[in-house]
């Protein structure tokens, strides 16, 4: 038992520059094999207490730093991030369970990105001036950074999200602290080894590691942090904004979807198949992104349908380390055994599986026979109220239904309690723009999925957040503003 202790990974919290050991750990497993391999800290208000300290210690020296040096920095991060890219993508891949191929041509690229996108977004905002000429009047407007930022970030593309929140929150002149999943804590803790030779002073990226309940808890009740960015489920959401309330923070959150895809009979088939099978299961499903409502018109629902479901089967999962995998391991026991019953309450219902969970034989390697792996699996004959439909499964599971009219599947696809992204999928340029409008949602990608500019607003309806995110919206949200009136 020691020996095997001995060979376990041990993350430490960063804070104020040093990495520092915590008194209690969490276990984190690797999900392709089912094992513990990392232990996590498992900290609390202690170790939160301490990052706000160091922070706020270092708030004055980095919110006095020009746009353009704070820019010379984050570029430096970025270059370093790349220059370990493949070192970042086999931890990703080993910590989240996602494939090698995911982690190296999406993660790890993107998370590198990050800090260059707003390292060169933030030396293009202008503040606003008016001249009011009878009164000898001139204001202007100004923009400070808030001061000490509370960053949570999920486990589904665990150093993409977190460095989607720093990057903004430093490039604006804040310091943070931030909590990533305890579930994938590694890339975070790989890149605290970064920061200094970026350039980064101590106590400006502090990473505290632990649970939402403890760690996530004590960062959000800190009257000193005045700032909560989150991205997660709505249900932590409502906790979060409970918590804050007392203390008047500004919230953003980036919560979950149930996002549908509508396929109108004039679709080209070749491009919308591949691409929905990529809507529907790219990094196991576990993209709050991902299509798991297909509404397929019923003219070509027959076609689709067949068509679909052939492809889906091509898709190999197992090993995420095999880089012609397809499919990867779920993070865990916990959530594969909830996506299963999802599947479970559907064929309850009446619903068909056909193909994936339950109907298909999971072929896998010897070494990942106990890992947390499932089959992209397709549902159709569900009914609309079914919790399949409504629900957020966040797994490789899509359910396929007909529809008749535009009218009719405009009503069905804003008929859940989400908003954050759909898909629509037409020739007729008329009827792209007419759905497009009438969907609730904070993203509708047409004849494509994931096409992504980051100077646009990102962010949902409804039950999908509050916010926005991107060049422009994060700046605001980063910043305090503040009239100056001049007279003279």
């Amino acid at each position: 038992m020691m020996a095997q202790s001995k060979a376990l990974l041990v993350l430490e919290n960063f804070i104020g520059g040093k990495f520092i050991p915590c008194s209690s750990y969490i276990d984190s497993y690797n999900p392709s094999t089912g094992e513990v391999y990392c232990k996590v800290p498992d900290s609390g208000k202690e170790e939160v207490e301490a990052a706000v300290k160091a922070a706020k210690d270092a708030f004055p020296i980095w919110s006095s730093k020009s746009p353009l040096e704070r820019s010379q920095i984050l570029n430096k991060l970025a270059d370093l991030i790349e220059h370990d890219l493949e070192a970042f993508a086999q931890a990703e891949s080993k910590d989240q369970g996602k494939t090698i191929t995911f982690a190296r041509t999406v993660d790890i690229p993107r998370a590198a990105y990050n800090f260059r996108f707003f390292a060169s977004s933030i030396l293009h905002h202008v503040t606003e001036c008016t001249e009011m000429a009878t009164l000898g009047c001139v204001h202007y407007t100004s923009r400070a950074p808030v001061g000490v930022a509370g960053l949570i970030s999920p486990w589904n593309l665990p150093l993409y999200l977190l460095t989607w929140k720093i990057a903004p929150a430093i490039a604006c002149g804040n310091t943070v602290v931030a909590k990533p999943s305890e579930m994938t804590s590694v890339t975070a803790w790989m890149m605290c080894k970064l920061l200094e030779k970026a350039g980064v002073p101590h106590g400006v990226v502090n990473i505290v590691f632990g649970t939402g309940a403890k760690a996530g808890e004590a960062l959000v009740c800190h009257p000193d942090v005045p700032l909560i960015s989150f991205t997660g489920s709505t249900l932590t959401a409502q906790r979060i904004t409970e918590k804050s309330a007392p203390h008047c923070k500004r919230l953003s959150l980036e919560l979950g979807g149930k996002n549908p895809a509508i396929i109108f009979d004039d679709a080209d088939l070749s491009q919308c198949i591949p691409t929905t099978l990529r809507s529907s299961f790219a990094n196991q499903g576990e993209i709050c992104l991902c299509t798991s409502r297909i509404f397929v018109q019923r003219g070509i629902y027959s076609e689709f349908l067949k068509r679909f479901v052939a492809e889906t089967k091509k898709w190999k999962t197992g090993n995420p380390s095999d880089p012609t995998v397809d499919v990867g391991a779920l993070i865990s026991k916990e959530h594969l055994e909830k996506v299963k019953n999802y599947v479970k309450k559907a064929q309850a219902e009446g619903a068909r599986v056909l193909c994936g969970e339950g109907v298909d034989a999971l072929d896998l390697p010897p070494g990942n026979q106990k890992g947390y792996f499932m089959l992209p699996t397709v549902i159709t004959e569900v009914k609309d109220e079914s919790c399949c439909m409504q629900e957020e499964i966040f797994g490789p599971v899509t359910c396929v239904v007909a529809f008749d009219t535009e009218e009719e599947v405009i009503k069905r696809a804003n008929g859940v309690k989400y908003g954050l992204a759909a898909t629509v999928w037409s020739s007729n340029v008329g009827r792209v723009h007419r759905v497009a409008r009438r969907l609730q949602s904070g993203l509708v990608w047409t004849n494509c999925w994931l096409v992504r500019d980051l100077n646009l607003p990102f962010g949902g309806m409804k039950a999908s957040g509050i916010g926005r995110e991107g060049a422009k919206d994060s700046y605001e949200f980063f910043t305090e503003v503040k009239t100056i009136t001049i007279k003279h």
